[in-house]
């Protein structure tokens, strides 16, 4: 009996250092061969990431000088089609937001928007609850994200659905309830909102919608050609298919509803070669071609960083303007990645040595953000000749996604743990627990276990619900479901217990 007892917890630490060796080894740096080139060296390790990602699609297009020198698909860009091409449409995510933050600065260089002027300038309504503060924030602040507005309120954003003409204002306008935590230009606070409101400057300024604006003077002087602002238009033209990770496995996720009020800052289509032709020029001084899109000094402006951004109490970087900016070895690095609730994308140009890369995906949970970025670090250091990276918690991250139904799992066993016993209780009252014992193991410590496990469900009570719900909705369900059900087992749990310890036993 005590054996059956232990072989059971030794059997599953032995799967699980299994599986993170497992893990470990698959994402092992890649090293070119003796005569391989760097392509090939970070094909293979994107290959091996698709593979232990269960990652649907992806498309790689690296830059050099003012060429493309290398264009891969790897695997499906819809469920039994075929990989994707140069000319395959993806939603972009934030990489959007280097794009809007190009479009400002070519108003700036014609005279019509200027960077350290207040917002109220150019949107008089604007407002956040503190009336000084709403009057500090300028045109910079927004483009460096240091504003200071929550992260939280572009979330919510994300998952407005509404596609009327008036849906990045109305949400904009609603930033007048929004309490500001750190002082106007204190702190680097990554906010979608912050970019939605240069959408709105860019509409003020230009006359033009946000949209026609961005086709007109990038996507089109670029030869974007296939780069869209409209979901619609880019089916039409063999958009692929998202996926949503559940659980660490990604699922096919047809016509996601898209938030319309959120295009400046994450919702832009674009393909491999079009970001391609991007990159080619922010390597090469605002020119395309015979295109100047933007001049060398603009494209300063763009690139320099201003205030460090962390996360989690991670640095990634300063933030320039839709740019992050740090180094890889020796090397100098500007880089970005995306997230949708179905499609990531990372990017990133060496500009020392005039090269880049783009990456884009065809699934995404909000929590495989990191894992996007490691993976786009990793191909950029192959192609900068530097030592390749590792990131134990973007490795592990796959399996954490795995271990969420680990919660009900033990849930369940727990209840049946617990009637078990309370059976046992009433055959043998003998074995009745009492005192500290049975209050400290039986009572408290069961309820602080059930009641932490019932938290996870206060994210689902407030204004984040629907787009953790769209973005994360493997861990969205399990804190409607395993919350609910922690919460109400505590109580009945408590009862039931108490009653069996309390009573008296029957003759």
């Amino acid at each position: 009996m005590h054996i059956k007892k232990l072989l059971l917890p030794f059997l599953l630490v032995l799967s699980l250092l299994a599986l993170f060796r497992r893990t470990v080894a698959r994402s092992a740096p890649v090293k070119p061969l003796p005569g391989q080139s760097s392509y090939a060296a970070i094909d293979a390790y994107l290959a091996g990431e698709m593979h232990r990602l269960k990652m649907p699609g992806a498309f790689l297009a690296v830059v050099e000088g003012n060429q493309i020198t290398h264009r891969r698909g790897f695997g499906r860009s819809h469920p039994g089609g075929a990989a994707p091409t140069p000319q395959t449409p993806f939603f972009i995510g934030s990489l959007t937001k280097s794009v809007t933050a190009m479009a400002v600065v070519q108003l700036v260089e014609a005279g019509k928007v200027d960077l350290d002027t207040p917002v109220q300038h150019y949107l008089p309504w604007f407002r956040v609850a503190d009336p000084q503060a709403s009057s500090q924030i300028t045109v910079r602040h927004l483009l460096n994200q240091t504003s200071s507005l929550p992260e939280s309120c572009g979330e919510v954003g994300l998952a407005d659905f509404s596609n009327g003409a008036d849906a990045t204002e109305r949400q904009a306008r609603a930033l007048a309830s929004v309490d500001l935590k750190y002082p106007v230009g204190s702190i680097c606070e990554y906010c979608n909102m912050n970019y939605n409101l240069l959408g709105l400057i860019i509409e003020a300024a230009s006359g033009k919608a946000y949209a026609d604006y961005v086709h007109e003077h990038i996507f089109t002087p670029l030869n974007m050609s296939h780069s869209y602002s409209s979901p619609v238009e880019a089916r039409q033209n063999g958009l692929a298919m998202g996926h949503r990770y559940w659980f660490g496995v990604p699922f096919p996720a047809p016509n996601l509803p898209t938030p319309h009020g959120s295009l400046p800052s994450g919702q832009l289509i674009s393909t491999g070669e079009d970001m391609a032709h991007y990159l080619i020029a922010q390597l090469n001084d605002g020119r395309f071609e015979d295109i100047q899109i933007l001049s060398p000094v603009g494209l300063d402006e763009l690139h320099h960083g201003v205030r460090e951004y962390r996360k989690m109490g991670v640095s990634a970087g300063k933030y320039a303007m839709g740019w992050f900016v740090g180094t890889i070895g020796q090397t100098k690095i500007l880089w970005h990645s995306g997230t949708n609730a179905d499609f990531g994308a990372y990017m990133a140009i060496l500009p020392e040595q005039k090269k880049g890369l783009v990456l884009l995906f065809n699934a995404d949970h909000h929590w495989f953000n990191p894992i996007v970025a490691q993976v786009g670090a990793r191909a950029v250091t192959l192609l900068a000749g530097e030592p390749p990276l590792r990131m134990l918690f973007a490795l592990m991250l796959p399996w954490m996604l795995h271990g969420q139904l680990l919660i009900p799992a033990l849930q369940i066993a727990g209840m049946a743990n617990t009637l078990r016993l309370l059976r046992r209780w009433r055959l043998n009252p003998g074995e009745r627990p009492s005192g500290q014992r049975m209050w400290g193991l039986h009572i408290l410590l069961p309820l602080i276990l059930n009641l932490t496990i019932a938290a996870t469900l206060k994210p689902m009570l407030g204004k984040r619900r629907d787009y953790l719900m769209l973005f994360m909705p493997d861990y969205a369900w399990l804190a409607i479901i395993c919350g609910s059900l922690a919460l109400a087992w505590s109580s009945l749990r408590t009862v039931l217990v108490l009653r069996a310890v309390t009573n008296s036993p029957q003759p």
